[in-house]
Order: structure tokens, then sequence, then C-alpha cells
């Protein structure tokens, strides 16, 4: 008897070794190479061009799922700092040996409703605009990333439960494979909204696409962002780690809506 796997998730699994096979050739090509959470792209570009500007080092990003660099990582991928959006892909790495240590929490997420300009949907907080289209049969399509492997979607699960809407919504979930491509999907219209990183959501090119608006904290667990060396790391991802702990650092990540831990 044989098994097929859908037609989606195999395409997951080649892209995934695909990405593995491709890594090792990334980081001999230059500099040391940084996977980090899609939810920091905007402020880690930010953060990574001062830095250079600041040391004369540079770094390489690649941006994804946390869960899909988790894979990565534990399958031997080379990169040498990982910026995780749930810190329990850290633990898990780090209890394997796969890190220089423990790590250390950079940053506190949150997720915004965004509702891209025309649509029939709402913003208000307690999503009862959502409620109401839902009702009214004006949503066809809401874009969050996917709950398998990307925390943002878990947290857009969460929320969605707490307000009784996540059955509701079944069959017309748009999955991003990340929360950059949700964010992207809720924004473009070709969604009628979508559930988002807030991080995003304050970012130019999104902010003209759509209005947002913050889901309650405690709608959803926290979802605390750390950062870990992997074994190997260089001196130059050394520099950089202490980087995004330095007051530079920091303040670019308050503009882009994190809520950071005491500086260490």
């Amino acid at each position: 008897m044989s098994l097929q796997l859908p037609l989606h998730k195999l395409l997951r699994s080649l892209l995934l070794s695909l990405g593995v096979l491709l890594l090792p050739a990334m980081a001999l090509a230059g500099p040391p190479v940084v996977a980090a959470a899609a939810n920091m792209q905007f402020a880690l570009e930010q953060i990574a061009s001062r830095f250079q500007a600041d040391t004369g080092q540079s770094v390489k990003l690649v941006f994804g799922s946390s869960g899909n660099f988790y894979r990565q990582i534990r399958a031997g991928a080379p990169f040498e700092l990982f910026l995780s959006a749930d810190e329990a892909f850290v633990e898990r790495l780090a209890a394997s040996g796969k890190t220089a240590d423990g790590g250390a929490l950079y940053a506190m997420g949150r997720i915004v409703l965004a509702v891209p300009h025309g649509s029939p949907l709402k913003a208000d907080a307690a999503l009862e605009g959502l409620r109401q289209a839902l009702a009214a049969g004006q949503i066809q399509r809401f874009a969050i990333a996917n709950p398998e492997h990307a925390p943002y979607g878990q947290l857009a699960e969460q929320a969605l439960r707490h307000a009784g809407l996540w059955q509701a919504l079944q069959g017309k979930l748009v999955l991003g494979e990340n929360v950059a491509q949700a964010a992207q999907f809720a924004t473009s219209g070709n969604a009628q909204g979508g559930i988002i990183a807030y991080s995003l959501a304050l970012a130019p090119d999104v902010a003209r696409r759509a209005e947002f608006v913050l889901i309650p904290e405690h709608w959803h667990q926290p979802l605390r962002q750390r950062m870990v060396l992997l074994e190997g790391a260089g001196a130059t991802s050394r520099a950089f780690y202490r980087y995004l702990q330095a007051p530079a650092a920091r303040a670019i990540l308050r503009q882009y809506g994190f809520s950071l831990p005491e500086a260490g």
C-alpha cells in the first residue's frame, strides 16, 4: 500500500529540502547567514544597515517562518544566528546542543487585524466587524500565517477561537507560508483582511494599503521572541548579536511596535 502526501505538503517538503541544500553555498559566498522570523523583516533590515554603517561588518538576512527554520537548523543548515518569533524553538535547539547557549529574549510580539482600503470589513479590536461581515456573506478570503509552523499564525488562531470565529472562517482562510506572506495577502486586496504582526502593519508599504487595529493581548498567549547564536557562529555574527541588544537596535525595534525586555 502506498501513502501519498497532499500536494501542498509535498511541495513544502521539497522546498525545505532544496533550501537546506542551497544554504551551504550561500554561507560560503559571503557574510554569515542570519535566519529571522518574517515579522522581523523591516526592523531587522534597518538594524543590519545601521550595523554595517557603524562597524563596517555585514550579515546576510534570510526571512521565513520560525518553525521551518527550526527544522532546517536541526537538519544542518549553516545559519549562524537565529531570531525566532517563539522562544520554544530556541529552547528545543539549545536542548539538542545546536546553540552556543540559551540565547536572549529580544522582543515581545503583538498581532493586529489588518483591513485593506475598500474592504467591507470594519477594523475593530473586538472583531465585531468581522463577525458581522461573515454573517452578511461579505468575507470570501481572510489571511493568516499557517499555524502549523508560524508562531504568528498560532496567535491568530488563538485570537479567532477566543472571539468564537474560528469555525465560521473555515473554508475562507488563506494561509501564508509565513506572516510576511500573510500580510501581503491581507493587504493586497486579494482578501478582505487578515491577522498579521504589528511590526509588519507599521511598515510604510503595508500602512499605505490598509488600516489596522491591535488585538487584545489577553486573547492569545504571550509571544516571547528569542534569538540565539548557533554552534560555530563566527565573530561577525557574535558582534551582530551584541548589536541587537544595544540602544541603536532597541530604538528601531520600538519603532516597529515591539515591547522590549529590560536591557541586560
